[in-house]
């Protein structure tokens, strides 16, 4: 059969409101879904993260199936799969011969690049179309960036609350306040227990994709043991529906919370679903709003979540675009140590990087506080190489896509587009996480200490950090007390913790 419209559909585009599926005529078009080496081995991903979007994929396949449409779907284990989206592009065009392909923009960079050189290759007409399940369109954010020297999510945020009226009673936010993250910043009291979070057993679909990603990543760092992820739009709206109901009421107070053997406390795990297309951003935020107007959760946890998804989410992506492909070679602070072996488990003497570290080689997942200030703020401090991080961060995390993660990693954890995002970089001493953690209390080290011989690397590291960007930092008001209690400090003492931040980086393996 020649004719017709070739739709292609990408891993992350799990979606029936897929701008790429608009307008599909179930007699002559033909959906195009692709499983291919590139995509599982460009960082050496984890395989729940391999499993959650092959998984996806087929699903969503069946789903169409079901309806009517004709899928063309491309297995990893085809023996004639090329190994590319080009390759396969090429070999449908060339199979089926389409007036013309059509597909959404997609979700990272180098996919985009070749993209656009479908037209060429396949001697067809290639439509790119906006990837609208996104609440802020791509033109949109450069018209809100435009003239700004530096682009601070709050601002972005407010601008989305009164376009998209989520929160908002008239022109006012609800409550009277736009963001009420300083209520969200509670440990976690002893006794409390949070609810486990809902799993969805594999089913035969899943345990299929199992196995192959067992032969064939088995080599990964991560473990395939326990994966709970939602793999089709049903499993994860029944997420959502429980985080509402479970979660979402202490969600706010202990966001920022950190306690050993509770990785997930609160926190919604639907950034997976998100990212894959699962679920559409606008739903999830007007599902929350919706537990606050009906009196079943606080405005700080409702606020608190819509600004992850609305604020953050729709802010990190504008910025990706804005600023790509140059973005991701900034590396302001000359960082160029590599990624310690920890980071894929070795062992550490810190409670709190094992930790996460382990959760992460578990479950594929870390919240955004022991991403930010675990693991992040250990690679900021002590120097690690950007790029070294950003692979990391990219190839451990089943919801990590370079659109979301980049930004995160360079503009937020190690500063390395020199307060582009951020007004100062995430720095902090081991008093910040033993003030939003348990994990001091069972550590090898003294979090109180920083020149001892139990001294916690994070004292110690964070005082030479601050002495070695000293001449930059002056520059920033937002730096001034952290520099001026530098100068206070006793020469002897910060000699001695910088020595020992030296001979702790160069113990590193």
């Amino acid at each position: 059969m020649s004719g017709g419209v070739l739709r292609v559909v990408l891993g992350d585009q799990c979606s029936r409101a897929l701008s790429a599926l608009r307008g599909l005529d179930p007699a002559r078009d033909t959906v195009l879904m692709m499983e291919v080496m590139a995509e599982c081995t460009y960082v050496p991903h984890h395989p729940q993260k391999i499993v959650l979007v092959l998984s996806a994929m087929r699903h969503f396949a069946r789903a169409l199936s079901a309806r009517g449409v004709r899928v063309r779907y491309v297995a990893l284990d085809d023996p004639e799969n090329s190994g590319t989206f080009r390759g396969e592009v090429l070999r449908a065009a060339a199979a089926l011969r389409p007036e013309r392909i059509v597909c959404t923009h997609p979700g990272e960079w180098r996919v985009l690049a070749d993209m656009e050189g479908w037209q060429e290759a396949a001697r067809v007409p290639v439509e790119i179309r906006e990837d609208d399940r996104f609440l802020c369109s791509l033109p949109r954010f450069r018209r809100w960036a435009s003239g700004r020297r530096d682009y601070r999510m709050e601002f972005f945020y407010r601008e989305m609350r009164r376009e998209s009226g989520l929160l908002m009673d008239g022109d006012r936010p609800a409550g009277g306040a736009w963001n009420l993250d300083a209520e969200n910043r509670k440990p976690l009291p002893r006794g409390l227990r949070p609810p486990a979070p809902p799993r969805f057993p594999p089913d035969a679909v899943t345990r299929a994709v199992m196995a192959l990603v067992a032969e064939r990543f088995g080599a990964h760092f991560g473990s395939l043991e326990g994966f709970a992820w939602p793999v089709t739009a049903r499993e994860a709206e029944a997420a959502l529906r429980a985080f509402l109901r479970d979660r979402l009421p202490l969600f706010g107070d202990y966001q920022d919370a950190m306690a050993e053997g509770e990785p997930t406390l609160f926190h919604s795990l639907l950034s997976t679903s998100l990212n894959v297309g699962l679920l559409l951003p606008r739903a999830a935020c007007e599902a929350a709003e919706a537990e606050w107007r009906a009196g079943r959760a606080p405005l700080n946890a409702a606020e608190g979540f819509i600004r992850q998804i609305l604020g953050w989410r729709e802010y990190v992506r504008g910025i990706y675009w804005l600023k790509m492909p140059a973005y991701r070679e900034l590396n302001a602070l000359g960082a160029g140590r590599p990624l310690p072996a920890f980071y894929w488990g070795a062992p550490t003497s810190m409670a709190c990087i094992a930790a996460a570290v382990r959760q992460t080689r578990d479950l594929a997942y870390a919240h955004h506080i022991q991403r930010l200030m675990v693991t992040g703020n250990f690679a900021l401090l002590a120097g690690i190489a950007p790029e070294a991080i950003n692979e990391w961060y990219m190839a451990v995390y089943a919801d990590a896509f370079e659109w979301v993660e980049l930004p995160n990693t360079h503009g937020m954890a190690v500063h390395a587009d020199g307060g582009l995002m951020a007004s100062k970089p995430y720095a902090a001493s081991g008093a910040y996480i033993a003030r939003m953690s348990d994990y001091c209390a069972r550590c090898a080290h003294d979090v109180k200490d920083a020149t001892g011989e139990r001294a916690c690397p994070f004292n110690f590291l964070y005082w030479d950090f601050i002495a070695r960007h000293a001449e930059r930092f002056a520059r920033n008001p937002r730096m001034a007390m952290p520099l001026r209690t530098l100068a206070r400090m006793d020469p002897a003492r910060l000699s001695a913790m910088r020595a020992r931040a030296k001979a702790f980086l160069d113990s590193l393996a």
